[in-house]
């Protein structure tokens, strides 16, 4: 299974990507992550918001691989438990599917990216900041995957 994560933006402080690589190194080839970063539009004074979304959206909906199981990180998603999260995953690696999470700029995803999504998933009901949030998912998924395989990183 390939796990690919199609995020808005670049040029990410170190502590993100030193973060992001940490977790997903731990992941084993069989539940490979993908980072796949996808320019920002400019947010300049003035600048036309829902243009710079669908942009963004469109950029996004370019970077999913065919057959993917689409799944939109998005505030008013479904909230899963860590539990919730492991046996999806293990659902997914059994079945064969290959996720693609996608996480918005700023703004969030564009109205086209959430329409394309399988599943709609809410990290929490706070409010990250969208480069925190990689290393938050790749964080919890190295999380579900430890559970599925009784490593003792997860400990309930």
């Amino acid at each position: 299974m390939r796990i690919r994560l199609v995020s808005v933006g670049q040029k990410m402080p170190r502590w993100v990507m030193e973060g992001f690589d940490d977790y997903a190194r731990r992941l084993p080839p069989e539940c490979a992550l993908q980072l796949v970063e996808v320019p920002a539009g400019a947010r300049r004074k003035g600048a036309d918001l829902a243009r710079l979304i669908e942009e963004e959206g469109r950029r996004m909906l370019a970077a999913i691989p065919d057959r993917s199981l689409v799944v939109a990180l998005d505030v008013k998603g479904e909230l899963w438990d860590t539990p919730t999260l492991a046996s999806r995953l293990g659902q997914w690696m059994t079945e064969g599917v290959n996720p693609c999470l996608l996480v918005g700029g700023p703004e969030g995803l564009a109205p086209a990216c959430l329409a394309r999504a399988d599943l709609r998933w809410s990290l929490s009901p706070l409010t990250f900041p969208h480069p925190l949030v990689r290393v938050i998912l790749a964080e919890q998924l190295y999380r579900a995957w430890s559970l599925l395989r009784g490593h003792p990183y997860h400990r309930e």
